[in-house]
């Protein structure tokens, strides 16, 4: 959860109230919000373990306390403290929610960004921009303003990596201004970190700058983004002067300072969604500080190709008012709470999704449905679910009454979960390392790294990269590339791994749902030893161990085999025995992960299944799958499948 710093003294004082540190306390938890930590600057300094300040240097630092609140990761308007204070005040019922108006540009050249499609779609494709006019701001607002940019390139931004804000003083730069991508030593400007001494950089030098000058640590990491791009995105106005080089920084002669008045915001981005739920952010937010309160001017984005023709055109920002509905009964039922329609229809106006009205039922059953108007800030409203939340938010947690749940059952563990967790602790106990592997993976280290013909499985539509193509079939090679990644360890007496995880597998036959997807998670257990020998009688000790912590008793031609004239047993499950077999080449497609004559099937005789079922495998890894997976020592391996054993 984003955690956002407030002094006192300024969030009472847009709060028209003042509150004792407990009251506040108290007044954030019925918003939905925490008060995490109350503090100041120099307690702040006292407590840093990392930065140590002198005497006359933590003298300075301020004694003003600061609240420190922890606000949900999807409330973007909760970030500043203009949004808290606003929220806050709606839900008192001090003010009503704003209503935000885009008003007619004043300069249409201004209001006018081109886009050069064809270079910047190969590094930020999209760009969406607003004007805010006659905005008064002083030191607090300027830095929250600051701050608010911050906190969305911390949060809904990823590191300035989805989207990244500019903002500059309008009236130092002119219209029509443009959105191109261009090279490097092609790009030359004064950036706002080198505003004192006027220093020009090119757009190679300056993230060499950014990459070694301790002065601009802070802007090191948004570096890699862009820096081995040959073309890299830059915004400019009509005279070729760089406003700025997102991600990265804005150039010096468009800053802001405490008198800038008019403001012109720009988002350039990867994903045109967010960045349309940013710039709607900071311009609600700070709107409010305009001579028109809540008002913004638009800008028109004009997309060009290679001819200057027009091919795509938009304006923004959206500040889209939007209706969104759910049942009556729905929210009473969710809640546990008994409120009657028209009560409900004014609960929504304390927490923003006003104006709200009743529609008629669709049928008796039913009831009436409650239809909420949503403000361009609440991005986070995106199913009947939220607007119930947010009703219980505006009726009390703490008017909820309790109540014993309808039902006499006892919650208890799955007895598959259950078998998981008492197995992790044993397989532990003999010195297996456990793992937690990506359940995604790709065809080749799924099927032909593990010499197995590739066959049916779930797969992505769209992956991310060829690392998470297939969800696995088996658990097999996240153990291997553990190995791999851990070479440095020390394999002189043997490295043990093992996981119990799930695998998916393509299945049509069985349907727990009404839903059939095609697919089944399959609960396993796979262990490897790594070491100067192959261990495979240190993968079959572990094999038996398994089996009877299971109650499964072998048969006793496997006990013959073994050597042994007796087989002293512990308590065996009736009717539940085991053996192993030979795993033959060619008989099973899993025979190509084995060495040819050193591998073995586990086959499970139970009151359930009848005749012996093939459970697992295990054996020595054949040298072309320890080469797929670069590991350099003889490895042995087991997987089975445990919900056959219970």
């Amino acid at each position: 959860m984003p955690t956002v710093a407030i002094e006192r003294t300024a969030l009472f004082t847009h709060l028209g109230r003042t509150y004792t540190d407990a009251e506040f306390d108290e007044l954030c938890f019925e918003f939905g919000v925490e008060l995490d930590e109350i503090t100041s600057e120099r307690e702040e300094a006292t407590k840093s373990s990392t930065v140590k300040l002198s005497k006359d240097q933590l003298a300075s630092l301020s004694e003003d306390v600061i609240y420190k609140i922890d606000v949900p990761a999807n409330r973007y308007d909760l970030l500043c403290i203009e949004g808290i204070s606003r929220s806050l005040r709606v839900f008192l019922g001090d003010m009503d929610a704003p209503t935000y108006q885009i008003v007619s540009p004043s300069d249409e050249a201004s209001s006018t960004m081109t886009v050069v499609q064809s270079s910047t779609a190969t590094i930020r494709p999209f760009v969406v921009c607003a004007i805010l006019r006659n905005v008064t701001f002083d030191q607090a607002r300027y830095k929250s303003f600051i701050e608010l940019q911050d906190q969305l390139h911390r949060n809904l931004c990823r590191q300035r990596t989805l989207v990244a804000i500019g903002t500059h003083d309008l009236d130092s730069v002119k219209g029509p201004f443009k959105y191109d991508a261009r090279s490097p030593n092609d790009i030359r400007f004064v950036p706002l970190t080198h505003t004192e001494e006027g220093r020009e950089f090119d757009g190679a030098s300056l993230m060499e700058c950014y990459e070694t000058d301790a002065a601009c640590k802070h802007l090191k990491p948004y570096v890699p983004i862009i820096k081995n791009s040959p073309l890299y995105p830059v915004v400019l106005d009509s005279e070729e002067t760089v406003l700025s080089l997102p991600p990265i920084i804005n150039g010096s002669k468009s800053r802001i300072t405490l008198n800038t008045k008019n403001v012109f915001i720009e988002c350039t981005a990867t994903d045109l969604t967010k960045a349309n739920i940013v710039l709607d952010t900071v311009v609600a937010m700070f709107s409010e500080y305009a001579a028109n309160p809540f008002s913004v001017e638009p800008v028109t984005v004009n997309y060009l190709n290679d001819n200057n023709i027009i091919v795509k055109s938009y304006r923004t920002p959206q500040m889209y008012t939007r209706k969104e509905t759910t049942s009556v009964k729905f929210v009473n039922s969710l809640i546990g709470i008994d409120v009657d329609p028209e009560p409900m229809a004014e609960l929504c106006n304390k927490i923003q999704l006003g104006p709200a009205r009743l529609l008629p039922a669709p049928s008796e059953q039913d009831g009436p449905i409650l239809e909420v108007t949503v403000p361009p800030t609440r991005s986070d409203i995106l199913h009947a679910v939220d607007i119930a939340e947010d009703i219980a938010v505006a009726y009390g947690y703490n008017n909820i009454v309790k109540t014993v749940p309808k039902t006499c059952t006892v919650g208890g563990e799955q007895p598959l979960n259950q078998l998981g967790d008492l197995l992790r602790e044993e397989i532990g106990r003999a010195g297996y390392v456990e793992v937690l592997t990506h359940g995604l993976c790709s065809i080749k280290d799924n099927f032909t790294a593990l010499g197995r013909p590739v066959t049916a499985a779930v797969s992505l539509s769209n992956p991310a990269n060829v690392e998470y193509q297939v969800v696995r079939t088996t658990l097999l090679p996240g153990l291997l590339k553990t190995l791999q990644h851990n070479k440095s360890m020390s394999f002189t007496g043997g490295f043990k791994l093992f996981e119990i995880s799930d695998v998916v597998l393509p299945d049509d036959k069985h349907v727990v749902t009404d839903t059939i997807v095609g697919a089944k998670n399959a609960r396993r257990v796979c262990a490897t030893y790594a070491g100067p020998t192959s261990g495979f009688e240190v993968i079959h000790g572990l094999v038996d161990r398994i089996m009877t912590l299971c109650e499964v008793a072998p048969e006793e031609e496997y006990v013959a085999s073994s050597g042994n004239k007796t087989n002293k047993l512990v308590h065996c499950k009736e009717g539940w025995s085991y053996t192993i077999r030979e795993l033959k080449a060619g008989e099973s497609d899993l025979s190509g992960t084995y060495f040819p004559g050193r591998a073995a099937e586990i086959l499970l005789t139970s009151p359930k299944g009848g005749n012996r079922v093939v459970i697992g495998t295990f054996g020595i890894l054949h040298p072309v799958v320890l080469e797929n997976f670069d590991i350099n020592y003889p490895t042995s391996a087991v997987e089975l499948d445990l919900e056959s054993l219970l």
